[in-house]
């Protein structure tokens, strides 16, 4: 390209102002003034139910401790109008599915015309003595919705429905998010991190480079943990426009599943750390669980059992569940000492929602052929015949088959995730249960000073194992445990890096 001698000049200069624009740092996100409302609705069935997250039908026998869903209301706005929008929601149940969140976005949607019903995320404890939400008579479900395989045989006299459970749960958590919202008040935030162990790897690996979820570690051939753990606790917390403490939200790798096997209603240790925390901060005090990425964990030991054991004796006899909700309540009370002198009531808030496409987790002719043998060899024994732990292995067995069929043609899943910055913290969302490697990644690569990552959030699209979960096999890192695979995991890491970094900017 031929340039004149007075181009070369005018075009020097442009590259110099271009060089100089390029090193200026980007103007600063609009600020907004802050407003915070929150509500608490009681999902506790009225009536004996069945408990999700085993592999067995359990028929809850009494109410151990109530159910809850917490909604948490931000928006901020400055001389312009509204910056954005959210209604952050906990639920006390192992999960949902997306349908499930769209029930309670239309039936908020006309009763606030001014919250945008898409701002509405929703996470799950993952508590396994709540009710199941999926009907075993459900009929025409995808390959895809593996929460609609993995589901009971619910007797039809003397037990609330799930259909009829899952009617109460919308609408109930719809009136929260109206409470939540219509209560705006101006309002601060702070937020601070703790560190508390609680969540432990529970995938035990063996010499012979395979591994076990909740493997002996008693065996000559026992190696290591798959992975690692993460005991920090990402905290933040609400504040009226006199300074008063409202309420908390609590991000912590773990699931809520210390009493999963038994046999009543349970929110399970959120309950106790709830109690230890109003105890501390008064009974009006909000508390807002996240469960961060933890499909490989559980608050379950592997080890050192019985010392855990002499160590809740000694302190009164606490139960595994009350020593969790007091190592809570300490990191709580550990981060507001730090928290209550940097209350922020304007700051920058930023609250997106993409649907990405994930690469499905493909089905092999191997893994094809041996479910096909499956629910072959289940039908012919009679599907009514069939105990409750038969009865789902045969319902996933054929699903993974009808996966291997529509695969080349249904190769990607869409996946609604959230990213939101508010201030110096980020909170990303994503419906698995996700391997803790995954929330790591996110959060060492994430430009924010805090990530909180919330997963089994907006849909259940069960575990999403990592490549060495994978060759490991076993429960939770086997195809019928997954619908995404590692290949999605990695896309789904770096979705998530670009919607953060993008709010940085």
């Amino acid at each position: 390209m031929f340039v004149s001698g007075t181009g070369v000049v005018v075009l020097a200069l442009g590259l110099v102002a271009c060089a100089a624009a390029a090193t200026e740092p980007a103007p600063p996100p609009r600020a907004g003034k802050l407003s915070i409302g929150w509500a608490v609705a009681d999902i506790t069935p009225p009536e004996p139910v069945a408990l999700c997250g085993q592999f067995n039908t359990r028929i809850s026998k009494r109410v151990n401790d109530p159910l809850s869903a917490t909604a948490l209301a931000i928006e901020a706005k400055d001389a312009n109008g509204v910056l954005d929008q959210a209604v952050i929601i906990s639920a006390d149940v192992v999960a949902f599915r997306r349908r499930d969140l769209e029930q309670i976005r239309a039936l908020v949607k006309p009763r606030v015309p001014d919250l945008d019903p898409a701002k509405i995320l929703m996470g799950a404890t993952h508590t396994h003595t709540a009710p199941v939400l999926v009907d075993a008579r459900e009929e025409g479900y995808h390959p895809h919705d593996i929460m609609c395989t993995f589901v009971y045989r619910v007797p039809e006299k003397g037990v609330m429905q799930p259909r009829d459970y899952v009617e109460l749960f919308c609408s109930r958590i719809a009136d929260a998010v109206v409470e939540a919202w219509k209560g705006r008040k101006p309002g601060g935030v702070s937020w601070s991190l703790a560190y508390a162990v609680v969540g432990h790897n529970r995938r035990a690996h063996y010499s012979n480079g395979r591994s076990a979820m909740y493997g002996a570690t008693d065996r000559p051939d026992f190696d290591t943990f798959e992975s690692t753990h993460d005991p920090g606790v990402e905290l933040l917390f609400t504040w009226d426009a006199e300074g008063k403490l409202t309420g908390v939200v609590v991000n912590l790798a773990c699931t809520s599943q210390e009493v999963e096997g038994e046999g009543n209603v349970s929110a399970d240790f959120w309950h106790d750390a709830r109690l230890e925390l109003r105890k501390k901060h008064g009974e009006g005090l909000f508390v807002l669980p996240q469960c961060s990425a933890a499909g490989d964990m559980s608050p379950h030991l592997l080890f050192r059992k019985q010392a855990e054991a002499t160590l809740r004796k000694r302190k009164g006899n606490l139960t595994p569940r009350q020593e969790i909700g007091k190592r809570i309540e300490r990191a709580v009370a550990d981060g507001l000492e730090l928290a209550k002198a940097d209350i922020r009531s304007e700051l920058p808030f930023i609250h997106k929602t993409q649907m990405i496409p994930l690469p499905v987790r493909k089905v092999t002719k191997q893994e094809y052929d041996a479910a096909k043998r499956a629910y072959e060899d289940f039908e012919a024994k009679g599907v009514d015949k069939l105990d409750g732990p038969s009865y789902i292995r045969w319902r996933l067995s054929k699903n993974i088959a009808a996966r291997f069929e529509i695969q080349e043609e249904q190769n990607v899943y869409q996946t609604e995730i959230h990213t939101l910055r508010l201030g110096d913290i980020a909170m990303a969302t994503n419906p698995f249960e996700l391997y803790i490697d995954y929330g790591l990644r996110m959060k060492a690569r994430s430009p924010a000073e805090q990530t909180f990552v919330v997963q089994v959030a907006c849909d259940s699209l069960a575990y999403l194992p990592t490549e060495r979960g994978v060759a490991g096999g076993h429960y939770s890192a086997e195809i019928m445990s997954n619908i995404i695979g590692p290949e999605g995991g990695r896309l789904l890491v770096e979705r998530t890096i670009e919607a953060l970094k993008a709010m940085w900017k």
